[in-house]
């Protein structure tokens, strides 16, 4: 069976009929056509096998738990389980300690210590939380798409698919360059030149193909490298234990610190929580996985760095000069011998390949999501015959190719700062919803109420100003004009759609939560 267009499939049509009217194509109107209490009457909520009709919420927010489980009747596919979803995580968030090296450079031991001990808190656990609520709230390909539509209007929820796109695919082009330095050192011929670039296009090629056969499989695959990357630490650390010295974790030099570096690097290792909501379509009973999945994936990676960091700067004495990318082989060259540097550089492959396969799936399915919003020509929501984004795939693997020739600070400094943006419009869009829908069905909610759930925004959000501040005027221009080109782009798709030259699905499960607020408004004054 060839390659097939799975957009629409005539099941979801029917359901989502029931529920939802044509999008108009006047921008000005800007979020998607309210739902009567008829239309509502007619889904049914499948409770413990029983059908009961929903009802509307403060906010008139329609139940998209009974949307997900209808259209799945016709997405037969397997759904992805609780253990490839933390490992899918745990690659798009971390992958590992490869990569935080640069932070002992720039800042010393204590540090960097303190900073993947505190860091976390500031940023992603608040990150975290807010992905488990609204991905559970929301659980849909395309993710924070829909959550900033929903609360903001399809117009800034492209903005948001946009910017954390760029981001994305900018980070996946990181990848295939730092597998080929951990393996020049085994293989010098991948230093340069032709062997270099031929191997950087066979390895995207594989790894694309293995997004193409399945997310089942991107998930298994997942683990394995997960579980190889994670093993050769665990050994370093036993072999060194009596080399350790506590008194060189407090190293500090507060007079020579590089804080540009030192934050790009704490805040590139620990982002990108909120990246797993793109395919939560495609996971088993999400209300229940995607809260459990997040909170093992978070302590997971929070081990994976700081057990490697200790071990590392405790057992050899300190020369910041040599901690930058693929000095943790050297680290075990010196601790367990040359069979322990191969392991090493092996596991820096792997984790690469990982964090790979794991983005290129978030964004290709983000892709799809959108094409099935109708903010993306219907093209993008095309699925191979394996159920995958194809199209989203292609186009995903394009953009890291065009964007590989970029160094690697480059790529940190101009996607931290894409990714800034588009966290300020889902920080803005969680407030947005707390406060406006308090009733809205959320399977997970953050148990800290609306005044504290907004509270644990204000941290991350100084973090984005912080990082915004440090940012050097070329990076700056480089992502003011990325913003720009989606400030535009949203306008020419809308025109094309008006002259109808593109197809554009016309159906769209985004509730009208604006259009409801004065409703609930004279609702309250006349209670």
């Amino acid at each position: 069976m060839g390659d097939q267009d799975m957009s629409q499939p005539d099941g979801r049509m029917e359901v989502m009929m029931t529920i939802a009217a044509p999008s108009q194509s006047n921008e000005a109107n800007t979020s998607s056509p309210t739902m009567g209490e008829d239309s509502m009457q007619k889904l049914g909520n499948k409770t413990n096998g029983q059908s009961s009709s929903i009802p509307m919420g403060e906010c008139g927010h329609l139940d998209h738990h009974s949307l997900v489980e209808e259209a799945g009747k016709v997405h037969t596919l397997q759904k992805v389980s609780i253990l490839p979803l933390v490992f899918l995580i745990y690659h798009e968030v971390s992958g590992g300690a490869f990569g935080a090296e640069e932070c002992v450079q720039a800042a010393g031991p204590l540090l960097t210590i303190i900073g993947f001990l505190v860091f976390p808190f500031i940023w992603s656990i608040p990150e975290a939380l807010i992905t488990a609520e609204m991905g559970t709230m929301f659980p849909e390909n395309g993710g924070y798409v829909v959550w900033v539509s929903s609360a903001l209007g399809p117009y800034w929820g492209f903005q948001l698919g946009w910017m954390k796109w760029l981001s994305g695919v900018i980070d996946s082009a990181l990848y295939p360059v730092l597998f080929l330095d951990y393996l020049k050192s085994v293989i010098p011929a991948l230093g340069g030149g032709l062997p270099r670039t031929f191997a950087a296009l066979g390895l995207t090629g594989a790894l694309t193909y293995m997004n193409y056969r399945g997310l089942n499989i991107v998930g298994l695959f997942a683990v394995f490298l997960g579980v190889f990357s994670i093993l050769p630490f665990i050994v370093m650390g036993l072999v060194a234990t009596p080399r350790l010295r506590p008194k060189r974790w407090l190293v500090v030099d507060l007079h020579n610190v590089d804080w540009n570096l030192y934050l790009n690097t704490l805040f590139w290792n620990l982002n990108y929580w909120d990246s797993i909501s793109t395919l939560a379509g495609e996971v088993d009973n999400p209300s229940k996985s995607l809260p459990k999945a997040l909170f093992y994936a978070a302590i997971l990676i929070i081990l994976s760095y700081l057990y490697p960091l200790l071990i590392g700067t405790g057992a050899i004495p300190l020369d910041r000069k040599l901690w930058t990318d693929g000095y943790f082989s050297d680290i075990a060259k010196i601790i367990g011998g040359v069979w322990l540097t191969w392991w090493m550089q092996g596991a820096a492959a792997a984790s690469n390949m990982g964090m790979f396969i794991a983005k290129m799936s978030s964004y290709s399915y983000q892709l799809l999501g959108m094409a099935e919003l109708g903010m993306l020509p219907k093209f993008f929501s095309m699925r191979s015959r394996y159920g995958t984004p194809l199209i989203g795939i292609m186009f995903s693997a394009s953009g890291v190719l065009l964007l590989s020739w970029l160094s690697f600070q480059e790529i940190i400094a101009a996607e931290n700062i894409l990714y800034c943006f588009g966290m300020l419009l889902e920080f803005l869009a969680f407030m947005r919803l707390r406060i406006k829908c308090p009733m809205a069905p959320r399977p997970y909610k953050i148990p800290l109420g609306t005044i504290g759930s907004i509270l644990i925004i204000i941290p991350p959000t100084l973090v984005i100003f912080v990082e915004l501040a440090f940012a050097s005027l070329k990076i700056m221009i480089i992502s003011f004009v990325a913003v720009i080109i989606g400030l535009i782009l949203r306008p020419c798709l809308k025109y094309l759609e008006k002259k109808r030259w593109l197809r554009f699905s016309i159906i769209t499960d985004i509730p009208d939560l604006r259009a409801t607020e004065n409703e609930n408004a004279v609702e309250s004054l006349i209670d």
